[in-house]
């Protein structure tokens, strides 16, 4: 099974996402995990390793999908 991992802020946009994905992600394919970068900053530059630059972002298949846009990976790094 695969990991995908949805990296998000707290912000409304965020959120709303989040919901969006766990609702539609198939888990019979994929391990999905939730960072909340501004409750865990320690994962910031994992996020950024792997090319995130703005959440709300899902890490799937190696490639980041970037959703709306609710905050530059800089203003959460900047808090």
């Amino acid at each position: 099974m695969e990991k995908a991992v949805f990296y998000h802020a707290g912000c409304p946009v965020c959120v709303n996402a989040e919901q969006d994905i766990l609702k539609i992600i198939d888990r019979s394919k994929y391990d999905p995990e939730v960072v909340h970068l501004g409750q865990d900053p320690t994962r910031i530059p994992e996020a950024e390793v792997v090319g995130v630059e703005s959440v709300p972002a899902l890490w799937l298949n190696q490639n980041v999908l970037h959703i709306n846009f609710g905050a530059s990976l800089t203003d959460v790094k900047n808090g």
